[in-house]
């Protein structure tokens, strides 16, 4: 038997995307740019894959701009915002357990000249308001955060972030990585005060290299691609027609029958850490109740390494991360871990397990099964 468990990593294409993208590569080919027909018809891909993901949001079309992904949707936000409003002000706030995607962009910030607040959050992942209040000042331009933790699915308050923010400084910018909560939560970013909001396409069941980025009207990012203008002069380049296809086919399609969707996820999640949490030195990270992601369990196993239970777990077809998965080719301790003040001998003994609406659980206890019989056996190498 096989259970894939790393879907915040990547998710299986949906057939339904796949046969959308097919026929646009395949039959439906036009530059989207050009004035005859053929052009006409991928132009129609887009604009109607526009407007499925703005339904999906309760925004304007044109406030969703096209990306290669999540990372470029992030750095298009963070460096976008903070280059076309520097003149404002020089002072940039993000959190402790961010991304690369957006952890690096606010380095890249630091070297240009920005002052850079870097909130850290508690036990479980997630930051304090109150420090965020006595971040945000009159110079503050921009405040990221990630919507959902990719590695231990802490979930941050984002509405009571935005109104603070908004409270001490109205110009300030608003962006959300909401790459891991898209398709888990509704996210509706007019009602919830975000000015930005990023997502990648990969992540719910669509292709890899698709994503988009909201950008509310009126709010200045400066272009960091440009050519002939395409995406209203946002994001210059010839669009990728059928990943724009696919992506707005998994994007309708996560969010039918969403709450039938998501109780799955969560008791898939409350049977898989009923079960774990018995095996002896097996502990689970952030929060065990519905306050966490429905679909990420962070999973520590005392003295055993992430990367041997990894493998093991890989022998046995059971496929699972050791943190994230943009940085799991080059080991590192994870910045999140050591964040939430996980113990030390823990830092590199944690795996990340991640559902989808696909996953059974059949897979679930498969792989519980193989962990009962795996960690003891390991446990036996522990290092002293």
């Amino acid at each position: 038997m096989e259970a894939y468990l790393d879907n915040s990593a990547t998710t299986r294409c949906a057939k339904s995307a796949a046969d959308v993208m097919m026929q646009v590569l395949c039959t439906d080919y036009g530059n989207p740019s050009s004035l005859h027909n053929r052009g006409m018809e991928a132009e129609n891909y887009i604009k109607r894959g526009r407007n499925a993901i703005a339904k999906t949001l309760k925004v304007n079309d044109k406030e969703i701009y096209f990306t290669s992904g999540g990372t470029e949707a992030n750095n298009l936000a963070i460096i976008g915002a903070a280059m076309g409003n520097k003149r404002s002000g020089m002072h940039v706030i993000t959190t402790a357990i961010e991304h690369p995607s957006v952890g690096n962009p606010f380095a890249y910030l630091q070297e240009q000249g920005f002052e850079v607040t870097y909130l850290p959050v508690d036990t479980y992942g997630v930051i304090s308001l109150d420090d965020l209040r006595d971040a945000v000042s009159s110079d503050t331009i921009l405040v990221s955060m990630m919507h959902v933790n990719n590695e231990i699915g802490a979930v941050e308050p984002i509405e009571e972030a935005a109104r603070i923010i908004k409270q001490k400084n109205p110009d300030c910018l608003f962006h959300v990585d909401a790459i891991q909560s898209y398709g888990k939560y509704h996210i509706y970013p007019k009602k919830m005060g975000i000015d930005m909001l990023s997502v990648s396409g990969h992540k719910i069941h669509g292709p890899k290299g698709s994503g988009f980025l909201y950008v509310r009207e009126k709010a200045k990012v400066k272009p960091m691609i440009l050519g002939g203008g395409q995406e209203w002069g946002m994001r210059s380049g010839t669009e990728n027609v059928p990943a724009i296809a696919g992506l707005a086919q998994a994007a309708a399609e996560i969010y039918q029958n969403h709450e039938q969707k998501v109780h799955h996820l969560y008791h898939l999640r409350d049977h898989f850490i009923d079960r774990v949490e018995k095996i002896e030195g097996v502990s689970v990270n952030g929060h065990k109740n519905h306050q966490n992601a429905p679909h990420i369990v962070s999973v520590s196993v005392s003295g055993v390494r992430s990367e041997v239970l990894l493998h093991a777990l890989e022998d046995k077809q059971i496929y699972v991360s050791a943190g994230s998965a943009c940085s799991s080719n080059k080991p590192a301790i994870s910045k999140t871990l050591q964040a939430i003040g996980l113990e030390r001998s823990l830092l590199d003994s944690t795996v990340r397990f991640s559902f989808s609406v696909h996953t059974t659980m059949e897979e679930i206890d498969y792989a519980c099964d193989v962990m009962e019989q795996l960690v003891p056996m390991l446990s036996k190498y522990t290092r002293h």
